[in-house]
This record gives structure tokens, C-alpha cells and sequence, in this order.
């Protein structure tokens, strides 16, 4: 992690940057009191003149060198009305904060946690608090080599006082392992394709072994035993070998995801499949050159799936979870996939290749047959970056959602709302009705696209065909959440880490209880 986290008991720094919260209507919480009156009334003061600070959610005012204290910051947080703040209020607040500081020289913030009348106890507050700090203090910067140091961010510690600092860190434990997954797929998702590629993808996933996490890696002489054409032709144009990539947790023992004590037989995993284009120029239907290189985070899927494992092993949930992974990378050359070409997908369905820019599906449908014929899972989720088409309709903010069953997709929309990595469901129609027409092919079993009308629509109805007749299944295309233009609290721009959390969420809430 880029910031310390520490939490204390109460005490009222002498030095260095403190910040302390506000009530709405200008309320002083029990530390912001104490300074007040220490100061001789500075804080009142300072409320007073700011005119529109009135500690509403969000509002930050920053008070450098106060008078009559020793401090070289106080820092005034919005705290909106106690009653109403739920735990993303808090984590906003966390982050908000540390990015109000991390360029102004100051290397530590002492944050006080105080006051009644809040719905969350004052350690979970703390908790939440925290994590929202870490979130926000990530910071990809390996490659710069010549930036100054007044460019870089200066703060490095994030204390939170709180009565019983105890309690507050073990809540936060847990929060941390999610966070360091969604720290693991940001660094995977910024990382150039010449630094990622299949196999130096393999080679960090091969790391959460040490948390637990079994790890098998198929080649392509093994696919190729399995009949998975469809994920093969993908690779075939590349100098970069294709593999597929299985990650096993076994939390609730016995099962598919790994022995228990005694061979027991416990629960069937849940399962999570990740897209995993290192590189997509689009192949043979090559993509124009301006912006392709953000096809660097077309593995964005197969990067959350990798995070999401590590989450779930580093708070050792208590789950049985598989996660696989298609990788390749999608390259022209002279042994390329051609439009027009046919491939037998492992499931032994036809497909009919009418252009090799849509290869994300092609690397799905292969990798979650697989993921049903191997593990026979209770639910499966996919997560890929699988078309621009899904941006058009929802923007940046919500990930396309699409699922066979009711139940599944309410808890997914719940999860997303609990984190703020929100999902809306898109139609899904029958095989052989409506949507799913248009993926339909003269020469082979299907096509891997249809037309312009619905491209992320008729992008599931083609997944939704190698999906096992009763199988609870989603589809989330995360294309326009895997990756931020803009700094958010909890979530700055680039790599984002959109769907850890999300689906972390959906574990515990729906397997662990």
C-alpha cells in the first residue's frame, strides 16, 4: 500500500495536519470543539467566514497554521446529518481527505473519529474511514523516473484516533485484503503489453499461491486436446502463447475447489471468468491506430478475476471459489484468424468468425465451458471488457449487466449499490428469439457477431450459448468501468479495479453466511 494506516486511542495532536469532523449546520463534533476552544474560537471563526462551508456531506474546509495552536493544518470535514451517512459516506470522506492533502507537503494527517448520533459504530467509522484513504492513495508510477519531488505525493501516514482503536483495526483487516485485490488489479490492468502478456500474466497470478490459492495453467497443446478452437484462433497470430489460467480457493473445503480435511465433500465453488486480451489490435480487422493503446486493459475482466481471487484468499472467506481465466493476445500476422474462417468451440458448437475484432467472446465461450464441464459451479459470473457498444449505453459509471436468473441479478445489483460499483441489467432473450437471431449463421452454428443494433446485447445472447442449461449465470461487460479519465474519492484515474469489490460484496453477502 502508497499510505500507512495506523489507528490510535484519542489525543489531540500537538503538531502536524489534524482532521476533525463538522456537523451539518455547523456543528462542532467533540474534537473539533476541543480545538475550537483551545484556539480561542478559530474554528467557529473560520466556518463563519467561509460562508458556504456549513458541514454539509462533502464540504472540506482547510485551515493552514491556525491560530492559537501548534498545528500546521485543521482540517473541517462535512459530515452531513450523523443519522443519514451510510459506510461509502465514510469511505468518500477518507478519500476525500487524503486527496485534499497528498500535494501539500504535509507527510501525515491525524484524522479524529468522534460524535453521536451516527448509524455506524465510531470503530467502523474509523474502518471505513481508512479504507477510503487507501483507496484513494493508489498511485501507478513505476516508469516515471524523472519526477520532481514536489510532483509526488507527500503523504505517506493515515492516523485515525478513535475510542477503541482495538475494534477499529479488525474491522479494517479485512477491508485491507479487499483493498490490496483491488490494488492487484490496478497494477495488472496499467502494466504495458510488453511488460503483460499471457505468460508474465500467469507468472503474477502464480504469487497468490502463497495465500492459499491453487494454481493450474493450460497450454496450448493442452487446449488444443480440449478442442478449444475458439480461444486458440484468437492467439494463433500472436508470438505470445495462449493459456488458461485456474485459480482455486477453497475456503468451505471438500468440493471441486480442493480436498478438505479427511476428503470430506463440501460445497460446488463459485465461479468467476475472467476475458484476457493482453493485447487486442482488433487482428486481421485491425482497429484504427489512435488510442489503441489502452488495449493494454483489454484484459481488464481477467485482471479483476485475479484481484478478486486474492481478495477472498487474503480475508480467507469462508467460500469455495474458482476463477479462470482466457488469456491471449490478439495480434495480425501471417497465421492470424481471417474473417470468414470457422471454429469448433470446446463445447462442439460452430462458429463462424465474420470479424476478429470481437475475440473476447471467442476466448468466453471456450473458457466457461470449461469452467462448467471441470468445476460444475453453483453460480457463474464473467466479467469482460467486450464492447464500445456498452458505453454508448450507459456511459462510464454503470458495468452492462446480463443474467439468466432473477435472483442473481438482484443480489449483483444490490452488491453494486452496497460498493458503488453499480451494474444495470440489459435484455437477454431466449435462444433462437429476438436478439439472439442476429448472432445466427448460413454456415456455421452461429456467428460471433451481428449486427450494429444491440452489439452488447447479441455480445451475450453469443455467451449465453455455451452457458449450461440451469446454471445461475451473469455476464458483466465492464468496458467503460475498467478504466477512469477522471479522479474520483475513493478511485483515481486510470485502472480502477470495478468489479472486486462488487462481486467480493456478492460473495459474502449471498455464500458465506
Amino acid at each position: 500500500m502508497q499510505v500507512k494506516i495506523d489507528f490510535a486511542a484519542p489525543k489531540l495532536p500537538k503538531s502536524g495536519a489534524v482532521a476533525v469532523g463538522v456537523a451539518e449546520g455547523g456543528k462542532l463534533l467533540p474534537s473539533a470543539a476541543s480545538l475550537d476552544q483551545e484556539s480561542g474560537g478559530t474554528l467557529t471563526r473560520a466556518i463563519k467566514q467561509a460562508g458556504r462551508f456549513s458541514g454539509k456531506k462533502g464540504q472540506i474546509l482547510e485551515l493552514v497554521a491556525p491560530g492559537g495552536l501548534g498545528l500546521s493544518r485543521v482540517v473541517l470535514i462535512g459530515m452531513g446529518k450523523p443519522k443519514d451517512l451510510k459506510d461509502l459516506d465514510f469511505e468518500t470522506g477518507g478519500g476525500s481527505l487524503f486527496a485534499r492533502l497528498a500535494g501539500t507537503g504535509e507527510t501525515g494527517v491525524t484524522l479524529m473519529v468522534d460524535g453521536e448520533g451516527f448509524a455506524l459504530s465510531a470503530a467502523d467509522r474509523a474502518a471505513r474511514m481508512a479504507l477510503g484513504a487507501c483507496l484513494r492513495a493508489y498511485r501507478f508510477d513505476k516508469y516515471k523516473t524523472k519526477e520532481k519531488p514536489d510532483d509526488k505525493p507527500s503523504l505517506k501516514s493515515f492516523t485515525v484516533m478513535v475510542e477503541n482503536p482495538a475494534a477499529a483495526k479488525r474491522a479494517y483487516a479485512a477491508m485491507e485484503q479487499v483493498a490490496e485485490g483491488v490494488v492487484f488489479t490496478r497494477n495488472l490492468v496499467s502494466e504495458p503489453a510488453n511488460i503483460i502478456f499471457p505468460k508474465s500474466l500467469v507468472a503474477e497470478a502464480k504469487k497468490l499461491s502463497k495465500l492459499g490459492i491453487t494454481v493450474q495453467v493450460l497450454g496450448v497443446r493442452e487446449m488444443a486436446k480440449l478442442g478449444m478452437g475458439a480461444l486458440l484462433g484468437v492467439g494463433q497470430g500472436s508470438a505470445n502463447e495462449s493459456q488458461l489460467l485456474v485459480m482455486r480457493w477453497n475456503g468451505a473445503g471438500g468440493g471441486k475447489g480442493g480436498a478438505s480435511k479427511g476428503g470430506a465433500k463440501g460445497p460446488a465453488p463459485v465461479a468467476f471468468v475472467g476475458k484476457g486480451v493482453t493485447f487486442d489490435t482488433g487482428g486481421i480487422s485491425i482497429k484504427p491506430a489512435a488510442n489503441m493503446e489502452d488495449m493494454k486493459w483489454d484484459m481488464g475482466g481477467a485482471g479483476v478475476v485475479i484481484g478478486l481471487m486474492r481478495a477472498l484468499a487474503g480475508r480467507k472467506a469462508k467460500v469455495n471459489a474458482v476463477g479462470v481465466c482466457g488469456l491471449v493476445e490478439n495480434m495480425p500476422s501471417g497465421t492470424a484468424q481471417r474473417p470468414g474462417d470457422i471454429v469448433t468451440s470446446m463445447s462442439g458448437q460452430t462458429i463462424e468468425v465474420i470479424n476478429t475484432d470481437a475475440e473476447g467472446r471467442l476466448v468466453l465461450a471456450d473458457a466457461l465451458w470449461y469452467t462448467q464441464e471441470t468445476f460444475k459451479p453453483r453460480a457463474i459470473v464473467d466479467l469482460a471488457t467486450l464492447t464500445g457498444a456498452i458505453i454508448i449505453a450507459l456511459g462510464n459509471d454503470h458495468a452492462g449487466m446480463f443474467c439468466n436468473d432473477d435472483k442473481m441479478s438482484a443480489q449483483l445489483t444490490e452488491a453494486g449499490k452496497a460498493v458503488d460499483e453499480p451494474v444495470w441489467r440489459m435484455p437477454l432473450a431466449p435462444q433462437g428469439e429476438s436478439y439472439d437471431k442476429a448472432i445466427d449463421s448460413d454456415a456455421a452454428d452461429m456467428k460471433n457477431v451481428g449486427n450494429r443494433a444491440g452489439g452488447s446485447i447479441t455480445a451475450a445472447q453469443f455467451l449465453q450459448r455455451f452457458v449450461q442449461k440451469g446454471t445461475p449465470w451473469a455476464h458483466l461487460d465492464i468496458a467503460g468501468t475498467t478504466w477512469s479519465s477522471k479522479d474520483k474519492p475513493t478511485v483515481p484515474k486510470g485502472g480502477t479495479g470495478f468489479g472486486v469489490r462488487l462481486l467480493d460484496r456478492w460473495v459474502a453477502d449471498n455464500y458465506e453466511k
